[in-house]
């Protein structure tokens, strides 16, 4: 009996720590600036959409975001060319453990220079669909018409 348990130990720390180094790799990958070059819809249509409380879709796109791991802040910027309300928004980033089905997130919340919340303390939940060194998709499903509404952001990374 002893020897099960220490089994199902040493398997349950080797699968959390299994798990760390994927998530420390990813904040490695995702350090440095990137492009949010598209972002789309699992239906066709017109939708205006606003993303994070705080821009529309089109403002966003074309945006940089910049990302620094060692403290897990960072910051993007929204387009210039299109928008009314410009200019850099800071934020605090995290990439949980996996969800059972070990699928990735990535949770995101706005801060200000000072590092304290401009959102009441809430954030938003992505699903990091996909990351290497030069790309990365994050999903957000939300609810529209009382049905799953996908959006889908495609980034490309800059430096």
């Amino acid at each position: 009996m002893k020897k099960i348990i220490l089994i199902l130990t040493v398997v349950l720390l080797a699968s959390c720590s299994a798990s760390q180094k994927t998530i420390i790799a990813a904040k490695k990958t995702l350090k440095g600036e990137w492009s949010l070059d598209k972002i789309s819809y699992d239906r066709s249509g017109v939708f205006e959409v606003t993303l994070y409380n705080d821009a529309s879709a089109e403002c966003l796109t074309g945006g940089i975001w910049k990302f620094i791991p060692n403290n897990n802040t960072g910051m993007y910027t929204v387009n210039e060319n299109q928008c009314t309300s410009t200019g850099a928004r800071n934020f605090r980033f995290t990439i949980p453990e996996p969800s059972e089905n070990g699928e990735y997130s990535f949770l995101f919340k706005p801060i200000d220079e000072k590092k304290k919340s401009t959102n009441n303390n809430k954030g938003y939940r992505m699903m990091l669909k996909h990351l290497d060194a030069t790309t990365m998709t994050w999903t957000q499903t939300v609810s529209l018409e009382g049905k799953p509404f996908v959006i889908t952001m495609d980034f490309n990374k800059i430096q």
